[in-house]
């Protein structure tokens, strides 16, 4: 009989994230170590089955497995979002008008 926890990535996998986090040293970006970048991955590989596991288990009433994932999994703002934001900012320290060239300008960006 195993210990083996149910949630736990076969070793294809970890041996990948090994190869990955080789290839990560060898490009001269050492913010992380080996152990950091494997751990990092195995961290969000869990996360993601254990969300996974959740959504199969919740009905899918009115999309609440969509909106589940949404909230679990926020996108980042896109560089639009975060113009739009700094220059809300703006807007309020200088009395710079809401619908300034700047901001038609930005709101024309398609979104990413």
């Amino acid at each position: 009989m195993s210990n083996q926890h149910p949630i736990t990535p076969p070793p294809e996998l970890v041996q990948e994230w090994w190869e990955q986090a080789d290839r990560y040293q060898r490009s001269g970006d050492n913010t992380k170590t080996y152990f950091d970048y494997v751990a990092t991955e195995a961290a969000q590989w869990g996360a993601d089955m254990e969300l996974e596991a959740c959504c199969e288990w919740l009905p899918n009433v009115g999309e609440m497995r969509a909106m589940l994932r949404a909230a679990r999994r926020p996108k980042p703002p896109s560089l639009k979002e975060q113009a739009l934001a700094e220059l809300a900012e703006w807007e309020n320290v200088m009395d710079i008008a809401p619908d300034s060239p700047i901001r038609r300008a930005i709101e024309a960006l398609p979104d990413d």
